[in-house]
């Protein structure tokens, strides 16, 4: 009974948001941001062999995707050892829906069999953290530019921006989508998505995802986005000063089998 009560609650709640959030004229996609913590005792090797032998291939038969695989850069000033999952979802009843399909996929259970088979005291990550986001309305859908996988030079960066309550978590949204993503764009911050939260640990808040080709790309734009003239007008507005009480960021490289 719990269980079911959680998920139509998730469920409720993740409509509510989504039909707020967007624009009659646009469908959003939703976002779940998965992360795989590790820990000094934790097996990386298992969780990847996992992630792209029985997860991620089940996922793309059931025709869910791109999937996004990333784990810590050398230079990630975090400290928190973590495989990021990004898994997108075209409207909220699909979430439940795909979660049904995969565990009923045979398949995947038997490709998971060494995986699961693990207990507490040799299990091969401390926990799983997630959150789910709706696509914004300044991106409404995630975008992976063409043969983008083939770049092994490519890094990313994941930012969560916290609000002090909702009022100025929405005010961000609001800053996002009138004017700070084609700043982004015009420096050279490629967003892969943009997303809302729906529920999650940082809540109000929004995380998104950006690529760059290379380490020095990605230092060079935001430099450039510092500088940037229409950032420099668009961050004095009053209304959207201290919007943001926190950041946490991931500078992040893909994994082999990733598809961002």
């Amino acid at each position: 009974m719990s269980n079911t009560f959680l998920r139509m609650t998730m469920l409720c709640t993740a409509c509510c948001i989504f039909l707020l959030a967007c624009p009659s004229n646009i469908k959003a996609e939703l976002y779940e941001v998965r992360g795989y913590i590790l820990g000094d005792n934790s097996d990386e090797d298992s969780v990847d062999k996992y992630l792209a032998h029985a997860l991620i291939p089940a996922l793309k038969r059931h025709g869910i995707g791109p999937i996004g695989a990333f784990t810590n850069a050398p230079n990630d000033e975090t400290g928190k050892k973590t495989i990021f999952v990004i898994i997108p979802h075209s409207d909220p009843l699909a979430i439940f829906q795909d979660r049904e399909a995969i565990q009923s996929d045979q398949q995947y259970q038997g490709d998971a069999t060494a995986f699961f088979e693990r207990g507490n005291r040799d299990k091969s990550y401390q926990r799983i953290s997630s959150e789910l986001l709706v696509a914004m309305q300044c991106w409404p859908k995630v975008k992976v530019p063409p043969g983008v996988t083939t770049d092994k030079n490519r890094v990313y960066e994941l930012r969560t921006y916290e609000s002090a309550h909702e009022k100025l978590g929405q005010l961000k949204v609001d800053m996002f989508n009138n004017g700070e993503v084609p700043i982004f764009l015009d420096c050279g911050i490629t967003p892969i998505f943009i997303g809302q939260a729906v529920i999650g640990p940082y809540t109000p808040n929004l995380t998104y995802l950006t690529m760059y080709p290379n380490e020095e790309s990605r230092i060079q734009a935001w430099k450039s986005f510092r500088e940037h003239p229409a950032w420099k007008v668009l961050s004095k507005v009053k209304k959207y000063k201290g919007t943001v009480s926190k950041i946490h960021k991931y500078v992040l490289v893909p994994k082999a089998y990733s598809e961002m």
